[in-house]
């Protein structure tokens, strides 16, 4: 077993996993799993740059992880960065200021890598109970992924349509008017055409949602007591009782929002827009494919980097 540490770095969040990883099986076993809300692409989609205080945020955050890093002692780390960092004229500014808080060269990875590295994350361990070939759908703050394959990607794309960015785009009033919703369905719908472009739908056979979004959409479909990961990874959900859920989290209030005992502080105002992202590609896979199921997991990009940090020395 190897230990590694992999961060994965969003628009919205900044995540941590420190594992024992056996590079062969792909067996993982956490040591240490957390997240933090930092925003890093607050205002990017309006400015191409990273604002003072969001990359001061994850600056901060980064500094606890490399603390968590030392202390559990990662042989290999890696650092990735995704759809903010990509877009943010000052990204250099960025990378040199992870570059000294973590010891180690970040990686701003273009949108075909992150698909790669969600989609095994994501599958695996899925093919003993699901039908391949799976798509994969990562939704993140400022890009959605959607990777279709088996044992390997087999064709993939990567849109600017998160849940960040449809929110500051669009989807400002408290609850959205029903002008700023189709606003943002339409780039929604417009950035799905470019993936059916290039992703053949209709071949899924298991749709699989990952990240916080999918997550939150999964945990307020059932209705649970608190966020409870055990419950959500794997879980098999009705495409019509998830497009139900988001509905109902892009229709509700702010407050009422907040109250919701598995809703995250830091996804309350950009849970509506994930919610819109996800049920308008749960809607556009179902009629393509005539899926009528959709699972939900709680493992993903981040996964995929430890795994892929492992077997870059094996």
């Amino acid at each position: 077993m190897t230990r590694v540490a992999a961060v994965d770095c969003g628009t919205n969040s900044i995540r941590l996993l420190v594992a024992d990883v056996d590079p062969t099986t792909g067996r993982l076993v956490d040591l240490d799993r957390r997240m933090e809300v930092v925003r890093l692409g607050e205002g990017v989609d309006r400015t191409g740059r990273i604002a003072p205080a969001a990359m001061a945020r994850t600056l901060e955050a980064t500094a606890r992880y490399a603390d968590v890093i030392r202390r559990l002692g990662a042989e290999r780390v890696r650092f990735v960065a995704t759809s903010a960092s990509r877009d943010a004229q000052n990204a250099a500014e960025f990378v040199a200021g992870v570059r000294e808080v973590l010891g180690v060269e970040p990686e701003v990875v273009p949108g075909d890598e992150e698909a790669q590295l969600s989609f095994t994350g994501a599958t695996a361990g899925l093919a003993a109970a699901h039908e391949a070939p799976f798509l994969v759908v990562d939704i993140g703050g400022g890009s959605t992924e959607l990777v279709l394959g088996t044992d390997a990607v087999d064709a993939a794309r990567s849109v600017d349509v998160g849940c960040v960015r449809m929110f500051e785009r669009h989807l400002q009033a408290d609850p959205p008017t029903p002008d700023q919703v189709a606003a943002a369905t339409r780039d929604v719908e417009a950035a799905l055409d470019l993936v059916a472009e290039r992703v053949p739908l209709a071949r899924a056979r298991t749709l699989v949602g990952l990240a916080g979004t999918v997550t939150t959409v999964t945990a307020h479909a059932l209705r649970l007591d608190a966020y409870r990961p055990e419950r959500i990874h794997r879980s098999v959900l009705p495409v019509a009782e998830v497009l139900t859920a988001c509905e109902d989290l892009l229709a509700m209030p702010r407050d009422k929002r907040a109250a919701l005992p598995y809703m995250h502080p830091g996804r309350v105002d950009v849970i509506g827009a994930g919610a819109l992202v996800w049920g308008l590609v749960v809607r556009r896979v179902a009629d393509a494919a005539g899926i009528t199921e959709v699972v939900t997991s709680e493992h993903d990009i981040l996964d995929g980097i430890a795994l892929s940090a492992a077997r870059a020395g094996s």
